[in-house]
């Protein structure tokens, strides 16, 4: 294959498409085959929409989604008000923002497998919630019943469905809370007296229906045959899957939750009630024009694309290009006062892309490093390839820094055109970030300090291309992401999006730094240059009565990627007040306050967090009892072991290998990480060394796990019988009342008293223990507002000379959080 290189070396303005449809921000052209064309071309002909609510990302029903967009070719969308940042995480250590932004990518991920769009509310999933009023106190109900009104506005669907009900059977208070956000935002949407700031830039809008889709979870069955009923498990030829298929695949991508699927074939029933709007007679879209018909002055419309897809070729999908191209002209000529004009725009869209996929035109802006700074230069690769036509031709490209330039290449049929061109980054450049983070907010609710993005899944590229190209005397012009593409020799071909970032970013080692009164800690923090040629100043800003001492505070890093550590000595103040520190990085001239946590997962691309480089310094009044060496068994993923590092304690985790032959003796507490019995089935081969570990005076405590169907116990944990429920306190400031106020774990070495339990963040304990064995001794108990008590929370049973440990309460929270009364209460359970 011929490949042509040319340099372009330009400046000025960007030249951009008049609009961008969300498909072209993918990495790629011509990635469907002739099916999945031939399947977009028939969508062509529905102007029907659907908007899906409910609470988390998995909260979806994505074999109906499924079904929508590939059966019935409606445009369909899923608004997850939350990005699910309270859940727990099966495949690693995040929590809050961090698993936030892995299961938002995930929920991206599936969205590519069913073919849906994805919305987000502002709302910040807080942790598990009994009822839909402690959901409202936390978000703020106006705030979100106005981005829900805001992405009915600008989505426009035919019909909403609301995957809960408004009556509670959906079990979590977000779930509540979502359907009734749903039920008042139908009326809402409508309401030009409702949020009317909104309506500078959208209009009013009255979906015909409001549905809820009725489920049977377990012993929890709302569906009824006097319900509407629809068969999701159709076979679909052209994509040679059916819609249940398709749903596994896509539900499988929620793997922080493991919601791994198995495919499921056959025929699927789902079932709808009626909640609002005009009466049905047997479908979803009954007396709702989802045709040409609704756009005036589109009559010959259908027939255009009738023409297109009988004339189709599957071997030579280019051939349909004329006739796509003048398909184009008269969606063009449509008028754009009409009030179904927003049709219009989303098929010009869509009429693009299958221009761009018959054509066979392949368009990339590759960056040779994934990242660069305000005012530094990238250098670029454009690829531009037509494989299924001639005498297309680039006309002009144009970058975010520079002026658009005449091209005028003509492209030789499947062949190969790379061009190079050195680009610029403005010196105002904003951050790469998550939006939503960008921002310090409040427990309930993220800030979107631009209201154009509220709804939006993720933040827009750091920096973008344009291409115009003309095809039949026609333009057509598209946008590209700048990306960096890399080879992995396992992985194969791999993207991620160019990041923008400061020039030098500075991490603390840890979140939070664990002192006892009055003695110093030496603590350590990583300078990273993200540009070449970095001298600077390492400073630094803390609470008063805290001293720090910074050995080494000048640096220069003359590569970029290089990295400067920084020794301290951090000396808390004799009482107990805690503190916080700030730190930050002086160089020329400029100061740099920001840290960088990345996440990097197979499943969904590179993703990072900056924020500022801020410490929370603990000062707790901590006795240990003697104790220092803990095994620590790893489970799904927590920062438990870390935490109790920090407090000085020497933590060794604990391989198959040496639960197989290795000294457990040597070990004053042994301690599973959360969800170990669900993960690691080789627990069971070692629980008679485990308990006779326990039996020879030893200590063994167990953090939570879980007994359902996503996580099921795959070992026996204990000496004695006792089963997890699904008991759970989620108020974080409940009472806590002693059971046991003479238990040894109660008063050594820290008596512990009701302040212990002040400050704790999320909820209190999760998946508490049950029907015990007379042997176990339940210490605490506590209850949510209105609730019976429960006793499982922390149970203790004597075996032999040592001490086996059940525990619900969520250490793995509150000791990364750096809660002292957590630290105190856990140093007695390791001192038992």
């Amino acid at each position: 294959m011929k490949k042509y290189f040319c340099t372009f070396f330009l400046a000025a303005a960007l030249y951009l498409c008049t609009c961008i449809d969300s498909a072209s921000a993918n990495n790629s052209s011509a990635y469907g085959n002739s099916s999945e064309i031939l399947q977009d071309l028939n969508r062509l002909n529905v102007l029907g929409s659907v908007l899906y609510i409910a609470a988390h990302p998995d909260d979806e029903n994505t074999r109906l989604i499924s079904y929508l967009v590939g059966e019935r070719k409606v445009r369909t969308a899923y608004l997850s008000l939350t990005r699910g940042d309270g859940g727990q995480n099966l495949i690693g250590k995040e929590q809050g923002e961090m698993l936030g932004l892995i299961r938002t990518h995930e929920l991206l991920e599936a969205r590519k497998i069913d073919g849906a769009e994805q919305f987000f509310t502002r709302a910040n999933d807080f942790g598990y919630s009994k009822s839909p009023d402690e959901t409202f106190g936390f978000w703020n109900k106006d705030s979100i019943l106005s981005d829900v009104v805001w992405i009915i506005r600008k989505f426009k669907p035919d019909v909403i469905i609301m995957r809960f009900p408004t009556t509670g059977e959906g079990g979590h208070g977000h779930h509540t809370a979502s359907a009734i956000l749903a039920v008042e935002a139908f009326d809402a949407a409508a309401d030009p007296n409702m949020f009317p700031e909104q309506l500078m830039y959208v209009s009013t809008w009255k979906a015909k229906r409001l549905f809820w889709n009725t489920f049977n979870f377990g012993t929890n069955n709302t569906t009824s045959p006097d319900q509407l009923q629809i068969d999701c498990g159709v076979f679909n030829p052209l994509l040679g899957r059916s819609y249940g298929e398709i749903s596994a695949m896509s539900r499988s991508m929620h793997k922080s939750q493991g919601f791994g699927s198995a495919l499921y074939r056959g025929s699927q029933l789902e079932y709808f009630k009626l909640i609002k709007g005009e009466p049905y007679t047997n479908d979803l879209f009954d007396g709702i024009d989802i045709s040409w018909s609704r756009v005036s002055g589109s009559e010959d419309v259908k027939a255009s694309v009738d023409k297109i897809i009988s004339s189709f070729d599957v071997y030579s999908p280019g051939s349909s290009v004329p006739l796509l191209l003048q398909l184009d002209k008269k969606l063009l000529s449509l008028d754009i006062d009409d009030p179904a004009s927003y049709w219009r725009q989303k098929k010009i869209n869509e009429v693009k892309d299958l221009i761009l996929e018959c054509a066979g035109i392949w368009l990339e802006a590759d960056v040779s490093d994934y990242s660069a700074v305000p005012g530094g230069s990238i250098g670029l690769t454009l690829e531009v390839i037509c494989r299924n036509l001639e005498g297309v031709r680039l006309k002009r490209i144009a970058f975010s820094g520079s002026a658009d330039t005449t091209a005028d290449l003509l492209l030789e049929k499947n062949t190969s055109y790379k061009l190079s061109h050195a680009e610029k980054i403005d010196k105002i450049a904003e951050y790469t970030n998550p939006y939503w983070l960008n921002s310090k907010h409040s427990p309930g609710l993220y800030t979107a300090d631009d209201r154009m993005m509220i709804g939006s899944p993720e933040s827009n590229p750091g920096s973008i291309v344009g291409f115009s190209l003309e095809i039949e005397g026609s333009i057509i012009s598209v946008i590209k992401p700048v990306v960096y593409k890399s080879t992995d020799p396992v992985k194969g071909e791999i993207y991620r999006p160019l990041e923008i970032l400061p020039r030098v970013t500075i991490n603390p080692e840890e979140k939070v730094y664990i002192f006892t009164p009055g003695s110093p800690k030496k603590v350590r923090f990583r300078v990273k240059a993200n540009a070449p040629g970095i001298s600077g100043t390492v400073e630094s800003k803390i609470t008063p009565g805290w001293k720090i001492n910074i050995k080494n505070p000048s640096f220069s890093i003359n590569e970029k990627s290089g990295e400067y550590i920084v020794d301290a000595e951090i000396t808390p103040p004799e009482n107990a007040v805690s503190g916080m520190l700030e730190l930050s990085v002086l160089a020329a001239g400029e100061r740099f306050t920001k840290s960088i946590r990345r996440i990097e997962y197979d499943h969904i691309p590179h993703r990072f967090v900056l924020s500022d480089a801020e410490v929370k310094l603990v000062n707790v009044d901590l006795n240990t009892g003697g104790v220092k060496r803990i095994g620590y068994i790893p489970g799904a993923g927590d920062d438990v072991a870390a935490s109790l590092v920090q407090a000085g304690y020497n933590v060794t985790f604990l391989s198959d290998e040496y639960l197989t032959s290795g000294d457990l003796t040597k070990f004053d507490a042994v301690v599973s990480g959360v969800r170990a019995y669900n993960t690691n089935e080789r627990l069971q081969v070692h629980y008679t060394r485990l308990m006779d570990y326990v039996n020879k005076g030893g200590n063994l405590i167990v953090q939570y796990n879980t007994n359902n169907r996503i996580g099921p116990i795959v070992a026996k944990m204990g000496p004695y019988n006792f089963n997890i429920s699904r008991e759970r306190v989620t108020n974080e400031n409940a009472e806590v009342r002693f059971l046991k106020p003479e238990h040894r774990v109660l008063n050594e070495p820290n008596k512990i008293t009701a302040a212990d339990f002040e400050g704790w963040v999320q909820e209190r304990g999760i998946y508490f223990a049950s029907e015990l064995d007379p042997k176990f001794e339940a210490v605490l108990s506590m209850s949510d507002p209105g609730e019976e008590t429960k006793d499982g929370s922390l149970v203790i049973a004597k075996y032999g000379k040592g001490h086996f440990v059940y525990t619900g309460l969520v250490f793995f929270r509150e000791l990364p959080a750096g809660v002292p009364g957590a630290y105190r209460l856990f140093a007695n359970l390791l001192a038992l």
